[in-house]
């Protein structure tokens, strides 16, 4: 018997790309009118790859988004020698503008039936605020890996999910589009899977999740039919 799902976020909910690149620009152009050597020095791209170097530095915070973003604008200003930075304001701009996703239009519909039979929660390694983006009502609880302090495929904050949902794994289906962080992540923790594939991807290799959808709303019929064909 089901009694539970879990959803990902970012691009399963929503398309995050062209959101995050807006951002992006967004906290450019601030950056540009507030700390002028910061845009010259950097392009929207080149500010977030320094995050690879801040967690070559600091392996052990490579799953908070947020520390990262607001490290890697640290280090900018220091390079072009700014010793005074309001990383916070800076965040800010990046942040509202992150969250400013639309759901895919099958989400709320699909969400508000699946939550008059099912519990749901959210689990994602990203730093998506629902209750700026309207969807938090749907939810009975929302993980990031930011408060488990671990992201997906580890194990943590699957089994945090799992304990909040007084359930036994096999009673958790997990939905996701990331065949490692989601379909394996949730397969190792006995969750069942399903792998949210909008654009047709070829399955990378490994072993495959239990069902695969093109659109949320397949999601009703997949679970319909795994308990109709329940002893």
């Amino acid at each position: 018997m089901i009694k539970a799902i879990t959803f990902d976020l970012d691009d399963t909910l929503w398309d995050i790309w062209p959101v995050v690149e807006r951002a992006e620009q967004l906290l450019h152009d601030w950056l540009a009118a507030r700390y002028p050597r910061m845009a010259e020095q950097f392009t929207p791209l080149e500010l977030r790859d320094l995050s690879a170097e801040v967690i070559a530095a600091r392996p052990n915070m490579a799953h908070d988004r947020t520390w990262l973003r607001k490290a890697a604008l640290n280090l900018a200003a220091r390079r072009v020698g700014y010793r005074e930075f309001d990383v916070d304001s800076a965040f800010e701009v990046f942040f509202i503008a992150r969250n400013a996703v639309e759901p895919f239009a099958d989400v709320r519909p699909t969400l508000e039936r699946l939550a008059r039979r099912y519990t749901l929660a959210s689990l994602s390694n990203g730093n998506a605020d629902l209750r700026l983006i309207g969807l938090h009502d749907v939810f009975a609880f929302s993980l990031n890996a930011i408060d488990v302090g671990a992201a997906k495929p580890e194990p943590l904050m699957f089994e945090l999910a799992r304990q909040r949902l007084a359930a036994q794994p096999e009673q958790i289906v997990h939905v996701g589009d990331d065949p490692e962080h989601d379909v394996f992540g949730a397969t190792q923790a006995g969750f069942r899977t399903v792998w949210v594939n909008r654009i047709h991807r070829e399955w990378p290799g490994g072993p495959r999740a239990e069902a695969e959808i093109g659109h949320l709303a397949e999601l009703e019929s997949v679970l319909t039919m795994w308990e109709s064909a329940a002893p």
